[in-house]
């Protein structure tokens, strides 16, 4: 069968046609290898760059843009963004356990035709596994350890059962886990942490109701407790700091198959709730970000050529903070409408036309067209591009007239005087699949971006720094992103992709922060039987560039290799182990200016079991 996505056009389409360039991470790949949350998923993906967001935290950057302007969704629904609002947040990338992951799909570029701000810079969808009408689990359990000792050790374990309550009518899917993972000291300074230690543990279930053949209703309910530590130091002190994270989810949602249109109607809500204590001096203040969404959707053909796909969104996004406001808190409604056409010109070309129209209480309407063309070459060579515009407006935060915070070397302050940030973005691709097994893809982009949000100093810039947000950039981000894929004989495959980046603002015409020139990953499969896989895997990250008080700093180059092996007992039992980081790669042992940082050469063991 043909695979299919969803997440381009919120409708499955067949990979090959989708109008977008997509990567799919499948179930059965994840498997084969250690994941601990999102972004260990999406490593070694072209045009993806798993970075830091300060804190050794890590987010996810899609063709340059920052971790910031990816909308994370699971199912299709989004997941509120926490990076802008929570400092060096990263709990977008904790919400699903591996084990519960049946896919997820990576669109490349603006999408807020359909998605509205925060897909500035593409979209992580996050397929759950489902209930069928058999009952089906899985359980997978794992330790891993540092080979110098230095902390770092990890246990994990994660648990899937789903399976019908009533057969053809009522489902039910559970999932759940518990992960680990030990503080890290800096080889310069053994009280201060290099990786902060976690301690997380989740629960979701899920059920899924037929009441006929054309009607579903969909309900879950999940939470994510975890906790952080880490050791710092701030001027001659050192004091061991505490973050608890609490995140809450909950959906509802119906889905109708009529004589020719398809609906769907969904209402659910996201929470995280922040706390801080620490071991001497004042704990960061308490925070909490509330979603709440209510959207629906009707598909509808058209003929026989086009299908024509109507929607609208309401959001209601609430913060508690004291730095934002005299009252500490802040809200603010968002409201949308959308159409899309996709539209068979002819049995080998497609267009998708589509526009968002979003009202924001500040800044009005913003328009978010996007056309996208595709042409299918015979069986092997597809050709596709097209252009999209995408807007990300300023959080609570950067807009409140009263927000300000302070440091020991700096003060920054909101502006309500703000512009929505702007991206207008194309792409141009090709495909080559061959029937012997191999396959090459080619694909050039361009991000015009205006009005970038950035820090900006408007008094003693040389002493205490007193900052302030203004739309002070203009960038131009071009890359090409190249993959190809080969079988060699029945036991050997290869696999890579490349990027170049060339990111710059083009008002001074320097490069962007934290954006790698260069990008390479590689794969080399090994599979002498049916019990035994091997993979030799392997990503090289480019020079960067930093920026501390208008200074340039360089990051220098770095590569990792890791080698995983699995074994299959039995149809049911798969024993797995892993070196990660071979070549004991030490980010610090190059500069301390990395804003994340990667374990030491570390040993995995883990067992997975299923029925």
């Amino acid at each position: 069968m043909d695979e299919v996505v969803v997440t381009a056009t919120s409708n499955a389409t067949a990979l090959e046609e989708v109008p977008a360039s997509v990567s799919v991470v499948r179930r059965a790949e994840l498997l084969r290898r250690p994941v601990q949350d999102l972004a260990d998923t999406l490593e070694g993906l072209p045009g993806v760059h798993v970075g830091g967001v300060g804190l050794s935290r890590r987010g996810i950057s899609i063709r340059g843009m920052g971790s910031d302007y990816t909308l994370t969704l699971v199912n299709g629904q989004r997941i509120n963004q926490t990076g802008g609002v929570i400092g060096h947040s990263d709990s977008d990338l904790g919400w699903v356990p591996a084990e519960a992951i049946e896919r997820v799909e990576v669109v490349r570029g603006p999408m807020s035709s359909l998605y509205g701000s925060d897909a500035l810079g593409g979209v992580v969808n996050v397929i759950t596994r489902s209930a069928t009408d058999e009952w089906r689990g899985s359980l997978s359990a794992g330790l891993g350890w540092r080979e110098d000792g230095r902390g770092g050790e990890r246990r994990q374990l994660g648990a899937y059962v789903g399976g019908p309550l009533l057969p053809g009518v009522l489902g039910l899917n559970v999932y759940a886990e518990s992960r680990y993972r030990a503080s890290a000291p800096l080889a310069s300074d053994a009280q201060v942490s290099d990786l902060e230690g976690r301690d997380a543990r989740s629960l979701n279930v899920a059920l899924n109701w037929k009441p006929s053949s054309s009607q579903r209703v969909d309900f879950s309910v999940g939470r994510v407790n975890e906790e952080r530590e880490r050791d710092v130091l701030s001027g001659k002190s050192h004091y061991r700091s505490y973050d608890e994270f609490r995140r809450r989810q909950w959906s509802l949602s119906h889905q109708g198959h009529w004589s020719r249109a398809i609906s769907q109607v969904r209402v659910y809500g996201a929470s995280l709730d922040k706390g801080n204590s620490r071991s001497s001096g004042t704990p960061t203040r308490p925070q909490s970000l509330d979603e709440q969404t209510l959207d629906a959707r009707l598909t509808l053909p058209l003929g026989q050529s086009h299908l024509l796909s109507v929607g609208g969104e309401l959001r209601r996004e609430e913060l508690e903070d004291s730095s934002i406001n005299a009252a500490g808190q802040a809200d603010i409604t968002h409201k949308a409408l959308f159409v899309q056409d996709e539209w068979a010109i002819a049995p080998s070309w497609s267009m998708v036309l589509g526009n968002r129209l979003d009202e924001h209480e500040k800044f009005g309407l913003q328009h978010s067209p996007r056309v996208y063309l595709v042409h299918r070459v015979g069986e092997v060579l597809t050709l596709k591009g097209g252009m999209g515009r995408g807007f990300k407006a300023p959080n609570l935060k950067l807009l409140s007239p009263d927000y300000y915070v302070a440091s020991t070397s700096f003060s920054v302050r909101g502006n309500p005087d703000l512009k929505p940030e702007i991206n207008t973005s194309y792409e141009l691709g090709m495909e080559y699949r061959a029937p012997a097994g191999w396959s090459v893809q080619a694909t050039l982009f361009q991000n015009q971006v205006r009005d970038l949000i950035q820090t900006w100093c408007e008094r003693d810039c040389d002493g205490y720094r007193q900052l302030v947000y203004q739309n002070v950039e203009r960038a131009r981000i071009r890359g090409l992103e190249l993959g190809a894929s080969v079988a060699l004989g029945v036991h050997w495959h290869v696999s890579g992709n490349y990027t170049h980046l060339q990111a710059r603002d083009r008002q001074t015409g320097q490069p962007l922060a934290t954006r790698p020139r260069h990008q390479a990953n590689v794969r080399v499969g090994w599979q002498p039987d049916a019990a035994w896989t091997l993979d030799l895997r392997g990503q090289y990250i480019g020079s960067q560039v930093m920026y501390s008080s208008s200074v340039q700093h360089p990051l220098p180059a770095h590569s990792v290799w890791s080698l995983n092996a699995n074994y299959r007992i039995s149809p049911r039992w798969t024993v797995k182990a892993s070196i990660e980081n071979l070549g004991d790669t030490l980010l610090t042992d190059k500069t301390t200016r990395f804003n994340y940082a990667v374990a030491g050469r570390s040993v995995y063991v883990g067992l997975n079991a299923s029925f």
